[in-house]
């Protein structure tokens, strides 16, 4: 029930901000040691590179479904890049065996479930969703999307 909920108050949320976009960020956990981390290290984590936080930590991304906006809208605003190629850019990767993608969760709440419960996960979700169980480590405004 609560998600259905938390889905609905979602699209509303959206429908009232009509055709403006969101501004995304990248959440962690409070307990890491890294209170931001830069667009390269992000890009790194995101994209298979580099597994750990500059701190050392171990660091497991989490992705959103692909069926909803903001998926595509993380990855745009992150390495310009439409859905279509980084699904490309994976599938290269997982044939080889030299690299796995973040594991998808199937909704915005689970996502800040994840990272609010789990030390090492990060994730992104619209900054209208952030709340105290988490902190922003990095912000995606819209105002770089294409």
């Amino acid at each position: 029930m609560s998600k259905i909920l938390f889905s609905l108050l979602f699209l509303l949320m959206i429908a009232w901000t009509g055709s403006a976009q969101a501004d995304l960020v990248l959440i962690a956990n409070p307990a890491i040691a890294e209170n931001t981390i830069s667009r390269e290290e992000a890009i790194n984590i995101y994209m298979g590179r580099l597994r750990r936080f500059p701190s050392g930590a171990s660091a497991q991304p989490l992705d959103l479904p692909a069926n909803g906006t903001e998926k595509a809208l993380f990855y745009r605003l992150l390495v310009n890049k439409e859905l279509s190629d980084i699904d490309a850019y994976w599938a290269r990767l997982v044939f080889s065996g030299r690299a796995s993608p973040p594991h998808t969760v199937g909704s915005l709440q689970e996502m800040l479930e994840r990272v609010a419960g789990e030390t090492n996960v990060i994730g992104y979700v619209d900054r209208a969703f952030v709340d105290k169980r988490v902190r922003v480590i990095m912000e995606l405004p819209s105002t770089g999307a294409r």
